[in-house]
């Protein structure tokens, strides 16, 4: 039904003119879209908010050819719903770091100052031939033993800053299953290459998987949204420029660190693609569940077979 209203064209007022509604029931960036199109071939048009969501309504007599224009517009720039929210995420917040940082710590002052600290390491570190041998255990319990302060406290502040980070994008209880499973895909990756007489410790191998999550993520993000596509390659270089800046020190298990990188890529566009909406809380905790139980079976395999 038509009516009379005052209108824009560009911006600029118009006389009272005989007006229709053109869509209603639109979010606030379909109303952004869509104006720019009418803005693009000077046809004139007002916005005005209901209680069920935006409307915009146009002149009587540039009707028919402004739902052409944005049905054709519509065909030629068709949204992909799984993204939609990618450009505004919601977050989390978490405290659960603490927590981790805090198992880091007890495990190794249980572990080092034990006096049977070298049986210990025997039977939990990540030794190439007995994974492949099929003690694949040794993947996870790996990740919780550290040779000293130093090299524990890096692995702790890696693991609340990049951990917390991953957390705040997925929940806490998706957050750390996916810290924990690319620290075990690095470890079980690192022993197929060298088979054998290569033995290894830490979590840095998980805090790599945190950074490659952290990376893909974010190119999922920019590259799904036109204006930053040029752009997208930023979040991967970053995340290199880390793995090469904190994962090639003298000591450091750079094949593992780049394996875990690598998983944590893997697993960031996997979350990207299929698990995107932040799952609830009540199926968090059977997440956090799960990568305790994994962790808690790890140290009891050897106990038990």
């Amino acid at each position: 039904m038509a009516r009379p209203d005052s209108f824009t064209v560009g911006g600029k007022p118009r006389f009272l003119i005989m007006v229709e509604i053109l869509y209603e029931n639109l979010t606030q960036d379909q109303v952004n879209d869509y104006t720019l199109v009418l803005n693009s071939y000077d046809l004139s048009y007002t916005v005005k908010n209901s209680s069920h969501g935006w409307e915009i309504w146009v002149e009587s007599s540039h009707h028919e050819k402004a739902v052409d224009l944005i049905e054709r517009y519509k065909l030629e720039n068709p949204r992909r719903p799984a993204f939609e929210k990618t450009s505004s995420p919601q977050y989390e917040k978490t405290y659960t770091a603490v927590w981790a940082s805090l198992a880091l710590l007890t495990i190794y002052l249980a572990t080092n100052h034990s006096d049977r600290a070298a049986q210990i390491l025997s039977v939990y570190s990540a030794s190439a031939f007995y994974i492949i041998d099929g003690e694949v255990y040794r993947t996870v319990s790996s990740l919780m033993l550290h040779a000293g302060y130093v090299h524990l406290t890096g692995n702790i502040a890696g693991i609340a800053l990049f951990g917390t980070a991953v957390c705040t994008i997925t929940g806490a209880g998706v957050g750390w299953l996916i810290v924990l499973l690319s620290g075990i895909l690095g470890n079980l990756l690192n022993a197929i290459l060298f088979q054998h007489s290569h033995h290894s410790i830490g979590a840095s191998t998980a805090v790599f998987g945190a950074i490659g999550f952290l990376s893909s993520y974010r190119f999922c993000n920019k590259i799904i949204i036109k204006a930053q596509r040029t752009r997208a390659w930023l979040p991967l270089a970053g995340g290199l420029a880390l793995l090469g800046f904190l994962g090639a020190g003298i000591r450091s298990d750079l094949t593992a660190h780049l394996f875990g990188f690598l998983a944590g890529i893997a697993l960031g566009l996997m979350y990207a693609l299929f698990l995107h909406p932040i799952i609830q809380k009540r199926h968090q905790k059977f997440y956090l569940a799960l990568t305790i139980g994994l962790i808690g079976i790890s140290w009891l395999w050897p106990l038990i077979t």
